[in-house]
């Protein structure tokens, strides 16, 4: 049976570069790749150099080819320092919510700026 992993995410987001400046203070990842995107947008690629996240704007003014997809729920990031985690996310101006702690780890979740929901797990002791 062929094996498989996650490899990139691409939202859609109101401002890229506040997007990947949060998410490089929030999760230490480096920027892989900015250019021209689809539909005369602009696009940042945040990770590691085995995954990422895209965070894509369309061209400004218009509204882009493709409407935001109802069935996200949440995108999911694990961070060593959850307490650290949260303080970022609470300097930016988000609201952290939904604070848990059940096996197999520590979470919360937030919000960004253009309502995109995120939670922050923690499987350190």
């Amino acid at each position: 049976m062929p094996t498989a992993r996650l490899e990139h995410v691409n939202i859609r987001v109101s401002d890229p570069e506040r997007s990947a400046a949060f998410f490089t203070t929030l999760c230490g990842w480096h920027e892989r790749w900015r250019g021209p995107a689809i539909d005369d947008g602009f696009s940042i690629h945040l990770g590691t150099d085995d995954q990422y996240l895209v965070f894509y704007a369309p061209k400004e003014g218009t509204s882009g080819r493709f409407e935001k997809g109802v069935p996200l729920q949440h995108i999911g990031v694990e961070v060593d320092d959850l307490d650290e985690a949260e303080r970022i996310v609470i300097a930016a101006g988000l609201e952290p919510f939904n604070h848990a702690n059940y096996e197999p780890g520590r979470r919360f979740y937030f919000y960004d700026w253009d309502g995109i929901e995120f939670e922050v797990v923690s499987y350190a002791g």
